[in-house]
């Protein structure tokens, strides 16, 4: 099978998920504003520069959900997928997704967001399969740590090969679509990298390699307000 890989944030999304979820407990009142906010704008800022460590990032953003009971969280979840999400869900996207299904491909996610804030949105575009940062959970409850490898940079391309062993597939004839500097290591090893919406870095570094530049967010742009069901497969 062929794999059409996507990153989620800032690609398929017109914004990011992770900064949004934090933006959200803030307004929720689940963490103190001040702090919090300045906190996450920090690591935000590093992750545009390249320079986050991903392992302090999760410590921050995985707390919340070791603070609170999983019924709040989930309930939070929902609302937040309502307020935040669906507003900057892209129609281009979503056709992007169903040309590739509809030719026969596997469609399959692969984001640094941990998965409890990353499953409901690739469900939104009808993609079966999801590859994220991995909060532990234990005894009933998050606890604020994380398991196995982190999603990120090259841990991206370590998850993937984890992935592709255990579902018998590999990487002939692949497409991955990203928009950040920090996917190079997976975007240099599929046959067909596209730079979709790209942040500086990799614009320049997609002209110097000949890669496809794209953007889906012109249809957002016309049409800002749209349907959950114009998302289904």
């Amino acid at each position: 099978m062929s794999l059409a890989i996507f990153d989620l944030d800032n690609t398929l999304l017109a914004g990011d998920s992770d900064y949004l979820w934090g933006q959200f407990l803030v307004e929720a009142g689940a963490v103190e504003r001040d702090l919090y906010e300045k906190i996450n704008a920090g690591f935000y800022a590093q992750y545009r520069e390249g320079t986050l460590d991903i392992t302090k990032f999760l410590a921050f953003a995985l707390k919340p959900l070791a603070d609170h009971e999983p019924s709040k969280l989930y309930r939070w979840r929902e609302q937040f997928i309502e307020e935040k999400i669906k507003p900057i869900l892209l129609p281009a996207a979503a056709a992007l997704i169903r040309r590739h299904q509809h030719a026969g491909d596997t469609a399959l996610v692969i984001t640094a967001t941990n998965r409890f804030v990353t499953e409901p949105i690739v469900q939104l575009y009808g993609i079966d399969h999801l590859i994220a940062t991995a909060p532990e959970f234990k005894n009933g409850r998050f606890t604020g740590r994380f398991t196995g490898i982190p999603c990120f940079q090259e841990g991206k391309l370590k998850r993937l090969h984890d992935w592709l062993s255990l579902n018998q597939c590999d990487l002939d004839d692949s497409s991955f679509y990203s928009d950040s500097h920090n996917d190079l290591p997976l975007l240099c090893r599929v046959d067909r990298p596209v730079a979709v919406d790209p942040d500086e870095t990799l614009r320049r570094f997609a002209e110097e390699k000949g890669w496809p530049i794209i953007s889906l967010r012109a249809d957002s742009e016309k049409s800002p307000k749209h349907n959950s069901h114009d998302f289904a497969p």
